[in-house]
């Protein structure tokens, strides 16, 4: 057994019967400290968070924060109090994990403590019909996104070295936007992936869960869906020139394809540029550097999507307003992903300071158990 210092932190809303139990069996599972975060119950769950203090540190602040909040706010915590080579394990308050398979994830990460250690759930008969298909959507917006394959992108059970404790502390997101950020996060910072099997338990049909559908989603597919809607922004200017186009230049044969495709791209993109850097991406950066980079770009995927759709039109005989929404289709994951990773990409803070929140945080320690 590694002999790695290890602490649990878990946040916690309006937490339910299962947190005392829990917190309870990871002090029996060889956890040196618990630190559990009061992410804004209020009054009437003071009760539950005192009955907590014979085994854990408990944070607390009175307005609900989000659990991105919470968790960076116990890193800080934990920073500042443990020792440097810990490894801290992170929980979700609602029954889902095991101590037994946090103590796993726990000597995981110690064995390997740069890198970010997943207990990953399986998915299959029992698991809640939203829960699956949410994982299931996230997993491919994410492997669209990055690049990487994770298979559980929503587990909340992580591992890691307290030397990642700065960079996962500077990643942005207060809410569940948070943790999908830190994924995108970490093959930037070429931070290394590893899973580790975990029970897949969900209590009441997963209905102690604060997730919000609506309004959770959105944080968390934000960038995706701002860069699909500017995309489709940019593509109703390019198709309604490229159609009308087609149709007024009719005449001169199969040249008015590429002409009309060329000249539709070119204005279609000083559209699309202006939206992705002002509102999908909030970049700083030189216009000119910027306007460059992307240019290029639209550049080289203007080459290939000419190719390709005066291909499907002139040889393969395919309709060409079909043909039209097939080349888009075919290049809209491209254009991410060097938007995302090459033009738009956020610079990487070179000494990231963590945040210890605000001044008003009430911090009480239990205690030794």
């Amino acid at each position: 057994m590694n002999n790695k210092e290890r602490i649990a932190l878990i946040p916690a809303y309006e937490p339910g019967a299962t947190l005392l139990p829990l917190v309870r069996q990871l002090a029996e599972a060889d956890f040196s400290a618990i630190v559990v975060v009061d992410d804004g119950s209020g009054a009437a769950y003071a009760d539950i968070f005192r009955s907590l203090r014979p085994w854990a540190v408990v944070l607390s602040y009175e307005s609900n924060q989000g659990k991105g909040y919470a968790l960076k706010l116990g890193m800080a915590y934990i920073a500042e109090h443990f020792d440097a080579d810990c490894v801290v394990v992170t929980l979700d308050s609602d029954g889902q994990h095991t101590p037994e398979d946090a103590a796993r994830v726990a000597d995981a990460a110690a064995a390997r403590p740069g890198a970010l250690t997943l207990g990953c759930r399986s998915f299959g008969a029992g698991t809640p019909a939203r829960s699956r298909f949410g994982n299931a959507i996230t997993r491919t917006v994410y492997r669209l996104s990055s690049g990487c394959r994770v298979s559980d992108t929503q587990t909340g059970l992580r591992g890691f070295g307290a030397e990642l404790l700065p960079v996962l502390s500077a990643v942005e997101g207060n809410r569940y936007e948070y943790e999908m950020n830190v994924l995108m996060e970490c093959p930037r910072r070429k931070i290394p992936f590893q899973e580790i099997p975990i029970q897949t338990i969900y209590l009441d049909g997963n209905r102690a869960s604060h997730f919000h559908t609506l309004r959770d989603s959105f944080l968390i597919y934000g960038n995706i869906l701002k860069f699909a809607a500017s995309s489709l922004t940019g593509f109703a200017v390019d198709y309604s020139l490229y159609s009308l186009l087609v149709v007024l230049l009719g005449g001169l044969g199969s040249v008015s394809i590429p002409l009309s495709n060329v000249c539709a791209r070119v204005v279609s993109a000083g559209t699309n540029f202006a939206i992705n850097k002002k509102l999908v991406f909030r970049n700083h950066d030189s216009l000119l550097k910027t306007g460059a980079q992307y240019f290029s770009l639209a550049a080289c995927i203007l080459a290939g999507n000419t190719v390709l759709l005066s291909f499907m039109v002139n040889s393969l005989g395919v309709n060409k307003f079909a043909a039209k929404l097939v080349t888009e289709l075919t290049f809209f994951s491209l254009s991410f992903l060097v938007q995302r990773f090459w033009i738009f990409r956020k610079k990487p803070e070179s000494n990231p300071q963590i945040n210890s929140g605000p001044a008003a945080i009430v911090r009480e320690r239990g205690d030794a158990a």
